[in-house]
């Protein structure tokens, strides 16, 4: 095994493949399907949605703590590739700046979209095949659910989503 495949999968387990983040998207999509839920105008309820997004890093960093996670390994070069993975999701999100006035019920669906789709580079750097599969199931699981139903059947079928990316995870961790 090289060097750069030992820091890949130590860095894996310490962070139990980013189990942490996982799950607080689930509790994420959930606050979302509740906002969509209710009966206020959908420009206040995607203001909401942009509010939620922006709480992952503080509830991770806190199921971290729970979980037992090793939230940042500055002993390991790559925990910082992945810092660079996440940000770039911030590139994407100008995407759902511009959907917000100009296609405001189509918001969850893109927020969805970008989500799923900036796992890829997880695949990579944690070794894991769950976040290959589930970087290709989700945009189009969203796409189809976005363009055929309500956000808030959306946002519901992304928190299943996530609850069974974060079963899989668990499962693929232990092995």
């Amino acid at each position: 095994m090289t060097q750069l495949e030992q820091k890949r999968l130590k860095l894996a387990v310490k962070q139990k493949r980013g189990l942490h983040f996982i799950v607080a998207s689930v509790i994420i999509w959930l606050a979302i399907a509740f906002i969509y839920s209710s009966a206020m105008p959908i420009l206040t309820k995607n203001l909401f949605v942009f509010i939620c997004t922006g709480i992952l890093l503080p509830l991770a960093w806190g199921i971290s703590k729970i979980l037992k996670v090793n939230f940042s390994d500055n002993e390991n070069p790559l925990s910082n590739l992945g810092i660079l993975f996440a940000v770039n999701q911030l590139l994407y999100l100008l995407i759902a700046m511009w959907i917000y006035p100009t296609i405001p019920d189509k918001k969850p669906m893109v927020i969805a979209i970008i989500f799923g789709a900036h796992l890829m580079p997880f695949s990579w750097l944690y070794k894991s095949k769950v976040y290959l599969l589930f970087s290709i199931v989700i945009p189009f699981l969203a796409l189809f659910i976005g363009l055929s139903f309500s956000p808030t059947i959306l946002a519901v079928g992304m928190t299943i989503i996530e609850t069974i990316f974060c079963g899989a995870l668990i499962i693929e961790n232990k092995n």
